[in-house]
């Protein structure tokens, strides 16, 4: 396909010594890659984890990336800050525009900009959800943070239609408000609309409104670059070539019609913009300190964002009270919402739970869902199912059973089983008395970890 000249691939579905034959044979045609990172929870109460930092490093220095791409979000709350338990939301969830965020946010990403050997993007991010008695509105928000850290911006104009519809906030405001001065690129995606609520699908066209939306952007600033975000269901290749064009035409005649902005440096294809957005990160402005991350974050303004974040995301993902002043049939969309990811992303990491299940896959998952929330990860929550289906709830049918058992003893150490005739022989017995499992021995806890997608 013409005039593909780079591409996203998310960071945590990537194993820096082992890339995918397409993305290499990408990168040996020249294709930029960008790692698009979904798990770090920026936004967040704690400060961001040294693991996922280095993970997201070493895949930006595998794909000879000349930046590296996260959201405004957070993604987990609970732990020690709020002496609460650990809970995973499994999806991008908004972070409030108060003060107190805002401080932890910019010191969350000087960390960040500390960490990687590349410049920073992040994004704004769709929701479903709107915080009470908030202080900024999502321009003024965006401008401090690039004002207070030097972070360049990808900014979502799909996600500037979603909370448009989902929470009655003006795009032309937004644009009006930001820095488009400092946008890395620009994500373009579809989605759908039900019961009066817009769903950032990543699976569907990419429609009018989004692209009118697109081209207000490209009248005021000519992007550095634009990427149509498609996760899944994708069209034929004509199909999404025709996309593609719709995608330029939109820019192209917004560009004809307006006076805009001189581009800004482009960090996509010029990797000498990489010093020059590290130089601007770790200059220091009036009121914050550099890129050093001692910006002075009291251990209280993080406890009262990790408070509000905890409360939130325990009534969504754990059944517990509506935090006050949050409109609850809009939480009860966005609680059915994480449920339904959840299903499906399992699906996806382990493909041959609803193989062995079929038909009794998603009401098992939701049931054991609804009392359980995720604390580690997707691929530690399929573990946890099976785990939960062998010791509570064995399926009746003796293969099933079989092969359910089967699976979970292939997954849950620590490396895959051994194929010695001893090992094989001890599996076999195991694998002919699943009873074991409802004893008072439980199966062994994993001890790796692997983080799981937003």
């Amino acid at each position: 396909m013409p005039g593909i000249d780079w591409v996203e691939a998310v960071s945590e579905n990537l194993c820096p010594g082992h890339l995918p034959e397409s993305l290499l044979r990408l990168r040996a045609r020249g294709v930029t890659v960008v790692p698009h990172g979904v798990s770090l929870g920026l936004g967040g109460a704690d400060r961001p984890d040294e693991n996922r930092l280095a993970e997201l490093a070493a895949r930006a220095e595998a794909l000879g990336s000349p930046l590296v791409t996260e959201h405004i979000a957070f993604v987990r709350a609970g732990g020690g800050l709020t002496a609460s338990p650990p809970l995973e939301a499994g999806h991008l969830l908004p972070v409030p525009r108060s003060r107190d965020a805002l401080d932890v946010l910019c010191e969350n990403i000087r960390i960040a900009q500390d960490a990687l050997p590349v410049p920073l993007a992040v994004e704004n991010i769709a929701a479903l959800i709107s915080w009470p008695h908030e202080e900024m509105t999502e321009g003024q928000f965006l401008y401090e943070l690039v004002e207070r850290t030097g972070v360049r911006l990808l900014i979502d104009v799909a996600n500037l239609h979603t909370n448009h519809v989902n929470r009655g906030e003006d795009p032309a405001r937004a644009l009006d408000e930001l820095p488009v001065e400092a946008i890395a690129y620009v994500h373009v995606a579809g989605g759908f609309e039900r019961d009066g609520v817009w769903h950032d699908s990543h699976a569907h066209p990419v429609p009018d409104a989004v692209l009118d939306i697109l081209g207000d952007l490209a009248s005021r600033v000519d992007p550095p670059g634009v990427l149509l975000e498609r996760d899944e269901d994708f069209p034929a290749a004509h199909e999404l070539e025709r996309e593609l064009t719709s995608i330029r035409t939109a820019v192209v005649k917004a560009r004809a019609t307006a006076t805009v902005l001189p581009p800004p440096p482009n960090p996509i294809t010029a990797t000498a913009t990489a010093t020059d957005v590290s130089d601007a990160a770790a200059s220091e402005t009036p009121g914050t300190s550099g890129a050093s991350g001692a910006s002075g974050v009291s251990d209280a303004a993080r406890q009262r964002v990790g408070l509000a974040q905890a409360a939130l995301l325990s009534a969504l993902v754990a059944g517990t009270p509506v935090p006050e002043g949050f409109d609850r049939a809009r939480l009860a969309v966005q609680s059915r919402a994480l449920l339904a990811k959840r299903a499906d992303i399992i699906a996806k990491v382990a493909p041959e739970l609803p193989e062995i299940l079929g038909a009794a896959y998603r009401p098992a998952f939701v049931a054991y869902a609804h009392a359980r929330p995720m604390t580690g990860g997707y691929r530690r929550d399929a573990l946890g199912f099976a785990e939960h289906l062998l010791l509570d709830h064995a399926p009746g049918d003796p293969r099933t059973r079989r092969l359910l058992t089967q699976w979970w003893l292939e997954r849950s150490g620590a490396k895959p089983p051994s194929g010695r005739r001893l090992a094989r022989l001890v599996r076999a017995a195991r694998l002919r008395a699943p009873a074991r499992f409802a004893g008072p021995s439980r199966p062994r806890p994993v001890t790796r970890s692997v983080p799981g997608r937003g």
